[in-house]
């Protein structure tokens, strides 16, 4: 079946229909009133898979996935042109330009986190860029699923997107057939097997993994500040979000000042009872509650550590005096689990992070401009925020993807449409003076090297420059 959808797929996309402009436009005016007309429905869905209430998907989902469409609707025309690049002597007077063209057939496996703008977000890209694709959303978040594979062929054009459903085996069958691009959000575990089983086509990837995401508190900064804008980034979505805050780093004087803010902070955000809270999600499944539960077993716990496994609850939690050989510290937490992790300024944090995989996002907290120079110097990461967490992610012009073992490729506005499409090298030449193309013809000379050498290595924008500035000076003489 997945090679009948695939094939299909192609023999349209080979027609040329998503070539015009004015088709892909249409299709994301489509996207767009998916969303706005059956919003009711996807945050029912929501609530059903991840107890998420109608603010929180609006604000985590939705919203980004309009702007993304408002976008690309918008620049669209501009993404595409072609680009003129700069020229030598030897290109002077051809035309000498990339041209951005579609990809083909592309499949976007989704994760179960936010189901939604992580199928839909790629979308939009490769809509834009004219691709056909097949969706696959994940089945933990079997109510999105569903209604994502009700819902798109009655706004898409289903035979040129089409959504897949199922589990292993179905992802399995997939990835044995012949796409153009594969784009794949989820662990890095399984990013692996996407990319063993890509090349067996030599088919280019973009993975979105994840990775344990540092979070360094310098204590000169305002920590109540940094607290609050922590607790909001860690236990959204119940901790669930690939580019939370993992861990946290600081020095051991301010750790009990650290809890005490989060604890002011939950309090705010989520009352005594945050299980009683319409803002506060719940785990995915009895699965991953088992599993996140589990890794508290050698901790302390400063703050919460509640749970209800009848409703895979389990309370936002601080734990102090984590050391770094702790399980918790050997794998992504993907809950709602804050370890602190104590160290001796910034060179001993610096070292902790530069130890471990590099993280899909760096978070830094300072009022001091020396230690924030110092961790952008002196790390690397997929994306970074200072004095915040999240907020890059927001940014539509800033690329975002990871780096090392969380991830490779990038994507957000146009960095999708460039990732989902080839970059074609185009140069168009007259038959005209023919003559100067003697330099690179045998039989080859000491005079006609020197030739082709000085075309080849001068560019015509800065000659042209220079000729410019001589007619100007004449002038004035």
């Amino acid at each position: 079946m997945e090679k009948q959808v695939v094939d299909g797929l192609r023999e349209v996309f080979q027609s040329g229909r998503s070539r015009p402009l004015q088709y892909r436009k249409q299709q994301l005016r489509a996207l767009h009133h998916l969303i706005s007309e059956r919003q009711a429905d996807i945050e029912q869905a929501l609530k059903q898979d991840l107890n998420r209430n109608t603010y929180n998907t609006s604000l985590f989902e939705l919203i980004s996935i309009e702007n993304d469409i408002k976008l690309a609707e918008s620049d669209m025309a501009d993404w595409a042109a072609p680009q003129p690049v700069k020229k030598n002597l030897n290109s002077a007077l051809d035309d000498v330009y990339i041209k951005p063209e579609p990809l083909g057939v592309v499949l976007i496996i989704g994760t179960w986190n936010y189901p939604w703008a992580m199928i839909l977000q790629p979308l939009v890209g490769a809509i834009a860029a004219g691709n056909a694709a097949v969706l696959k959303p994940s089945e933990l978040s079997e109510h999105s699923a569903r209604l994502m594979k009700e819902l798109l062929p009655l706004y898409l054009d289903k035979e040129m997107y089409q959504v897949v459903t199922g589990g292993v085996s179905e992802t399995q069958e997939l990835l044995k057939q012949r796409f153009d691009h594969i784009f794949y959000t989820g662990s890095s575990v399984v990013g692996k097997l996407v990319m063993e089983a890509a090349a067996h086509h030599l088919t280019p990837v973009t993975l979105e993994l994840g990775g344990k995401s540092p979070c360094y508190i310098d204590k000169n900064c305002d920590i109540a500040v940094a607290c609050r804008r922590i607790t909001w980034g860690k236990f959204a979505n119940c901790g669930q979000t690939c580019i939370a805050p993992d861990y946290i780093l600081c020095e051991p004087n301010i750790q009990d000042r650290i809890v005490e803010e989060i604890q002011k902070t939950l309090l705010e955000f989520y009352q005594k009872d945050p299980k009683s809270s319409p803002d506060y999600c719940r785990i995915i499944n009895t699965r991953h509650f088992d599993r996140v539960l589990a890794l508290m077993n050698e901790c302390t716990i400063a703050l919460g550590g509640e749970s209800d496994r009848s409703q895979c609850y389990i309370a936002p939690t601080v734990l102090g005096d984590v050391l770094p050989h702790f399980k918790i510290m050997q794998e992504e937490i993907f809950g709602p689990l804050l370890p602190i992790v104590t160290v001796n300024g910034l060179s001993e944090a610096i070292h902790f992070i530069n130890a471990r995989e590099k993280p899909l996002a760096l978070y830094v907290f300072s009022s001091d401009k020396t230690v924030i120079k110092r961790m952008l110097a002196e790390t690397t990461s997929g994306g970074v925020t200072v004095n915040d967490v999240l907020m890059h992610y927001t940014v539509d012009t800033l690329p975002f993807g990871g780096v090392g073992n969380s991830g490779m490729g990038r994507y957000h506005g146009r960095h999708t449409f460039n990732q989902l499409s080839h970059h074609r090298a185009c140069l168009i030449k007259s038959f005209a003076m023919e003559s100067l193309n003697d330099a690179r013809y045998p039989p080859l000379t000491a005079a006609r090297l020197r030739k082709a050498k000085f075309f080849m290595q001068h560019r015509f924008d800065v000659l042209l420059y220079y000729a410019k500035c001589f007619i100007i000076v004449s002038e004035q003489i």
